[in-house]
């Protein structure tokens, strides 16, 4: 090993190292581990000038290995790694010590405990480097078909921009219709655009677009493969409807005796039948059969819509069809659910008639809603006189969901817009703190300020119907402190608005483990980088946008649909793409065949092979995870990258004594184990 030249390079990385390590001690002591020729210390080593000096280095010198010890890998592993190749050293011969994350950050007040950590952290990425083998990644063709999994306006935006470039989509969304919450809203924040008007083009635009193929009241059910050559498997619900020769006419749902309450679309305040389009404008524009409530699936009479139907569409005896479906590239855009305020029994929600959520609220001020668009009170014909507006129900509460959920305080104004808008009653909004913080938000919060709404500071403790002082009978009592001026309050109003925050959606989990992707603590799922890749996710060729991420309003979904377009477009344009090399190899010579990798990997990735009585892995598949080499009871499994000798070197190097120089000199071979 006498030929090996290491190259050492510690980032003060800013303020971020350099606060709390001694950066210059650490590139001092470097210098003085075995194989190390050059060690040296630069206060921003991601950039230009500290990324030149890197490969200066290594031509120079004749660098064999690259150690940089700066922040995570998972930020700056490939721009090092590029550094590499760029100067002609194989990318996989570069090693990172984070000294951010695991010295800095974590020592901040004892720069020598910090100093130390980073010595040792070093010695052990020094001595793992000098373990490391070259690798070479090998490409994959990318198919040129994207699917898109989300027919809401972030999902719609992605499909429309990728199809326009040229190249097909197929969108999958499991209800009836696209659109998703934004076709149940009446008007948009903060330029009170009429939403129907900006969203039903799009929608009418996918719908007829010969490069995107609609695949509505469908799921995904099984997800297989790698980025550019995805095999998923759909399940198309049955409508009931033959789509091929139905017209949308409308005679089935117009003539159907079976009514329900609409608990999706018209967010409980509406009723559909049992054969429905969920609003006059979906798309696609047929209906389907709700066999949960369609009087012949349950009692075996009535067929009312197929004696009705013109043109013969019903089809009582359609089955669910599975689609298999060969993608490049899938996105990610489904959504999310609202608060159920319920958990909340204080406010009164379904107690007291006449306190209702932000979405019900929603579809009665829609032109096309239960009420036509006119505020009344659950009796559908009172006019209230004062509306109260409480904020942040389920957000920012650590007994439900601690994070603000974006949209609340915006749609909380325009409600008091549209309030005065159509009716001579007070307004009351009671918040925590106003959030007003994109383009035009606060000039939106002024108006509604000049158009006369009583802004309450504070966080409403109860609503009650228990009149205790004279006006206050027949009322809801808001009880609240009023943090602006020092005092409870008890403010009578006729209605009370919720404004319930926004979920993940309830199978967010389930979701995350069929594409292979991860889960926030909150349920939403994770970006590869908050930062530098907030649409990409740790499965190459998986992404994500929109409100599935986290809590959105319409302008950053759109931006987010656009942003993973453009990955997508970006990857199809490449026609192929390098698949990371770290994967586990099998020797099959010593492999017993006892199927436990195959039980355990998470990806799917290994194969018995009956004829040889073993295991194989399919590098296509495997993403290096390590769970087999963990697992394997002959230990004849093999994670490149990360084999026996280069993770106990690194531990070795961990280990180390930085104050004597002594380390340890020999590790023990690892020991089968038989298998019978």
């Amino acid at each position: 090993m006498t030929e090996e030249r290491v190259g050492v390079y510690v980032c003060h990385c800013g303020h971020n190292i350099a606060g709390t390590v001694d950066v210059e001690a650490v590139a001092q002591w470097a210098q003085t581990l075995p194989y190390v020729a050059v060690a040296r210390d630069y206060r921003f080593m991601c950039s230009s000038l500290g990324q030149e000096l890197i490969e200066k280095d290594i031509k120079e010198l004749g660098l064999t290995r690259v150690v940089v010890a700066a922040c995570s890998p998972h930020m700056h592993e490939p721009t090092f790694r590029g550094v590499s190749a760029r100067a002609g050293l194989n990318p996989y011969l570069m090693e990172m010590a984070n000294i951010r994350e695991h010295a800095s950050w974590v020592h901040r007040d004892d720069m020598a405990a910090a100093t130390d950590k980073a010595k040792a952290l070093v010695a052990g990425a020094v001595r793992r480097a000098l373990e490391l083998k070259p690798l070479e990644p090998f490409k994959a063709a990318i198919k040129e078909t994207t699917l898109v999994v989300g027919g809401g306006i972030a999902g719609i935006t992605a499909a429309l921009e990728i199809a326009n470039a040229g190249y097909p989509v197929v969108m999958v969304e499991r209800e009836p219709s696209i659109g998703g919450h934004m076709a149940q809203l009446d008007k948009t924040f903060p330029t009170l655009d009429c939403s129907a008007c900006i969203l039903t083009p799009k929608m009418f635009d996918v719908g007829t677009h010969p490069n995107i193929t609609l695949l509505t009241y469908s799921e995904v059910e099984q997800v297989d493969g790698y980025v550019g050559n995805f095999t998923v498997r759909v399940r198309k619900k049955a409508r009931k409807i033959n789509t091929d020769v139905c017209t949308g006419c409308g005679d089935c749902w117009s003539r159907c005796p079976a009514k329900v309450v609409d608990e999706v679309f018209e967010a409980g305040l509406g009723y559909r039948t049992a054969v429905y389009r969920p609003f006059p404008q979906a798309v696609p524009k047929y209906p389907v059969i709700d066999v949960e409530s369609c009087i012949y699936f349950q009692k075996g009479t009535c067929r009312a819509c197929e004696k009705f139907c013109p043109t013969g569409a019903i089809s009582f005896d359609q089955e669910d069809e599975v689609i298999v479906l060969s993608v490049g590239n899938i996105v990610l855009a489904t959504g999310y659910k609202t608060f159920d305020p319920r958990q909340i029994p204080q406010y009164g929600y379904g107690r007291l008639a006449n306190v209702f959520t932000s979405m019900e609220f929603e579809r009665m001020v829609n032109a096309a809603g239960p009420t036509g668009g006119k505020v009344v009170l659950r009796d559908g014909v009172t006019t209230p006189k004062s509306v109260g507006i409480i904020h942040c129900v389920g957000s920012r509460d650590h007994r439900f969901n601690r994070y603000c959920s974006a949209t609340c305080c915006m749609a909380a104004l325009k409600f008091s817009h549209l309030v005065k808008e159509r009716t001579n009653a007070e307004v009351y909004q009671f918040y925590i703190d106003m959030r007003a913080s994109f383009k035009d938000y606060e000039e939106f919060y002024v108006r509604i300020l000049d158009e006369g709404a009583h802004m309450v500071r504070g966080r409403v403790a109860e609503v009650t119907d228990a009149a205790r002082q004279p006006g206050e009978e027949g009322k809801l009592i808001i009880q609240v402190e009023d943090t602006l001026i020092g005092r409870q309050r008890r403010i009578p109003v006729d209605m009370v608005i919720l404004m319930v925050g926004m979920e993940p959606q309830e199978d967010a989990v389930e979701i995350s483990h069929l594409f292979g992707i991860g889960c926030s603590t909150a349920g939403f799922f994770t970006e590869r980088h908050p930062k530098l890749d907030p649409v990409a996710t740790m499965t190459d060729g998986i992404f994500i946008c929109g409100a599935c991420q986290g809590p959105k309003d319409i302008p950053e979904s759109v931006g987010q649909g656009a942003a993973t377009a453009a990955r997508v477009l970006s990857l199809i344009g490449q026609k192929e793409v390098e698949i990371e090399p770290i994967r586990a190899q099998i020797d099959e010579s010593r492999c017993s065949g006892c199927r436990v990798c195959n039980t355990m990997c998470p990806y799917s990735a290994i194969d018995y092979i009956e004829e040889l009585g073993v295991s194989r892995v399919n590098p296509a598949l495997c993403k290096g995870c390590g769970t087999c080499v963990a697992a394997c009871p002959s230990q004849v499994i093999t994670g490149q990258h990360f084999t026996y000798e280069a993770i106990m070197a690194q531990i070795e190097g961990l280990l180390y004594d930085v104050r004597s120089g002594n380390g340890h000199k020999t590790v023990a071979e690892p020991q089968p184990v038989e298998v019978a």
